[in-house]
């Protein structure tokens, strides 16, 4: 993407995680990058065809990584509130992709060892249990690398997560289910990463990231199962 910035680019990515405006950063400058991060339930029904299931609607939102109120910012939302996106300039943009991030990777990774759909994760009581534990690791990360999270974001987390369809997957289940590469190492792999950066103990997600890597490695053809 490089030679294709001016002087007055900034790239803002939606990618699940917390780790990627910090890369884009290091590699296009930290002047390019504003943190962004979407919304929505959906997967790809085909090319160019995304199928959203609900609940509610798409929303985006983004912010300068050092949080300031600047007017490229105001125009990018008066942009896509033109366009009729739901769009937010949020006080604290780090928070709002942890907050995100909680949603999708203890979830995600569960789901994708169980097999089981989100329903079934949040009633079982035993798995979630596990959702529970894998929010209050993340937090603890979260904190330990100066992330201001509400006192109750694992209550707050765990009632979305209560709404969602209870028949629905997560993207990172559906990958490895089919075989193709996914999201691990950005999810679970990333909390796994941060913890040991930060002195944080991630018991459930290193579970989970060992436990879903072989899947992981043969979908990039660095292993191979027996026929």
């Amino acid at each position: 993407m490089r030679p294709l910035l001016g002087p007055e680019t900034f790239v803002v990515p939606l990618q699940n995680g917390v780790e990627t405006p910090a890369v884009l950063a290091d590699c296009l400058g930290a002047a390019h990058v504003v943190g962004g991060v979407c919304g929505t339930f959906s997967f790809i029904a085909g090319p160019g065809h995304i199928r959203h299931l609900g609940p509610g609607t798409t929303f985006i939102k983004f912010g300068e990584l050092d949080n300031q109120k600047t007017a490229r910012v105001e125009q990018l939302r008066e942009a896509f509130a033109r366009a009729g996106v739901v769009v937010e300039v949020p006080v604290d943009i780090h928070v709002v992709l942890w907050e995100k991030f909680m949603l999708v990777v203890p979830l995600g990774g569960l789901g994708a060892v169980t097999r089981a759909p989100i329903g079934v994760l949040m009633t079982v009581p035993e798995t979630r249990h596990l959702v529970e534990q894998g929010l209050e690791e993340m937090a603890q990360v979260a904190r330990a690398r100066a992330i201001p999270l509400s006192d109750d974001i694992v209550a707050q987390t765990l009632a979305v997560l209560d709404t969602l369809p209870p028949h629905g997957t997560s993207s990172l289940q559906r990958d490895i289910a089919a075989g193709k590469r996914s999201e691990l190492e950005a999810w679970p792999g990333a909390v796994v990463r941060l913890g040991v950066e930060a002195g944080v103990a991630t018991p459930f997600h290193a579970f989970l990231y060992a436990s879903l890597l072989p899947m992981e490695l043969r979908a990039h053809g660095a292993v191979t199962f027996p026929d």
